[in-house]
């Protein structure tokens, strides 16, 4: 036996959302306060809200409470805020877009530029439509960057400025 969607109505019956703040807040509660709903999944940084008895990460709640309907991919944080919930800070994407809006993970500051240490130089790299392609190597760390973020406006058309 399958359990039923949640739908938007019985959402709106559960959850007050402020679309300006991104905060969820039950509409009743053992206290008859209106309690904040949810709480940051640790590992991943994004919160969850559990109704009827399932997780839900609050980003997609707040994509239904506001349009009607679950999003049809993936959910991204524009401003790259995991926690940041507000509706203006959220647009629909395919995983491509959503990485293209990841937050850098090497020590020069920018994706795509690593250090190759038996050239001694660096390397430039950019993931585009599933694939990953070489830009070349560079004496100049600024050159390199350059080079990089040059690839991030002709293939990253999907990023936010």
């Amino acid at each position: 036996m399958t359990a039923t969607p949640l739908t938007q109505d019985r959402l709106k019956a559960l959850l007050h959302y402020d679309p300006d703040t991104g905060i969820f807040r039950w509409r009743t509660s053992g206290t008859g306060r209106k309690a904040e709903a949810g709480n940051v999944n640790k590992p991943r940084g994004y919160m969850q809200i559990r109704v009827d008895g399932k997780a839900y990460y609050s980003h997609r709640l707040a994509w239904l409470y506001t349009h009607g309907t679950w999003p049809s991919d993936q959910i991204d944080h524009v401003n790259r805020e995991r926690a940041d919930n507000r509706i203006a800070n959220l647009r629909e994407a395919t995983q491509s877009q959503n990485q293209q809006n990841r937050l850098t993970k090497t020590s020069t500051g920018t994706v795509g530029v690593i250090w190759h240490a038996r050239d001694a130089r660096w390397q430039v790299t950019i993931r585009a439509n599933g694939a990953r392609r070489y830009l070349g190597q560079f004496k100049d760390l600024d050159a390199a960057v350059a080079a990089r973020k040059t690839a991030e406006r002709e293939h990253h058309t999907h990023r936010p400025t």
